[in-house]
């Protein structure tokens, strides 16, 4: 699915990523923690194609594709998802309207005809009674007002909507309350299958509560210098993250 070779980036002057090495399959949820600047909202960035970032060295590959070359829009259509910490804000712009023009967007680029109007409305109302989402909501203008749970949740529902290969959370449970961060959660979980993969970035053990990762990598410094199964992100929440870079040291 996923593979990272060796990815070093910059911006500006400063080198943010060091040689990152991370292998993701079908099937499978990885969380990736650290500290605060340690590269991991760079990292999903990266992989989705923010032209902000400079790659200057190493891989990354969807499937055995290489994407370096691909803007941004070209990764989405391939399959790769990334969900917002801080989604933006579009005025006049209905969630339903959005939606429709972004699935149209992606079967453009595979080939396809656009959805008929009727399933896609059969679609919407599907994926909106998954996520608990009241119809109203769909007619709103794209994030205007929305409280932070509720753009959390959109942003969910739209990756229910594109059904992507690779889907990066980046700090999803960021500003979330229990209710919505369970409403969020239980939404992933549904749509896991053994076709598309989760990333999740985190700093906290709680949303794994919810979302049990199959594996958990320590980015520091711009390097994973520790990856585990879940019990991995326990460990994090009882010790922090010095007793890591002590182990480094050693």
């Amino acid at each position: 699915m996923l593979s990272i070779k060796n990815l070093h980036a910059t911006i500006g002057d400063k080198e943010i990523l060091k040689g990152i090495n991370l292998e993701v399959k079908a099937g499978e949820i990885h969380a990736i923690m650290g500290p605060n600047g340690a590269g991991k909202s760079t990292l999903a960035s990266i992989v989705a194609g923010n032209e902000n970032y400079e790659v200057t060295s190493g891989e990354i590959s969807l499937d055995g594709e290489d994407l370096a070359d691909l803007a941004p829009e070209e990764r989405a259509h391939k399959g790769v998802f990334l969900s917002f910490q801080y989604p933006v804000e579009i005025p006049g712009v209905s969630v339903t309207n959005f939606i429709r023009t972004a699935i149209n967007e992606t079967r453009k680029a595979q080939g396809l005809e656009e959805m008929p109007a009727n399933q896609m409305l059969k679609v919407i109302r599907e994926k909106s009674e998954l996520l608990e989402i009241d119809r109203k909501f769909l007619s709103r203008s794209l994030n205007e007002g929305f409280s932070g749970g509720e753009k959390k949740r959109n942003e969910i529902f739209q990756m229910a909507m594109l059904e992507p290969k690779l889907a990066i959370l980046d700090e999803t449970d960021s500003g979330l309350d229990i209710d919505a961060l369970r409403i969020v959660a239980n939404g992933v979980n549904k749509l896991k299958s053994d076709k598309n993969a989760v990333v999740v970035i985190t700093h906290y053990q709680r949303l794994l509560d919810y979302i049990v990762p199959d594996f958990v990598h320590v980015l520091m410094d711009g390097k994973i210098v520790k990856s585990g199964d879940a019990s991995l992100a326990l460990e994090l929440e009882e010790k922090g993250y010095d007793w890591i870079k002590q182990e480094q040291e050693a």
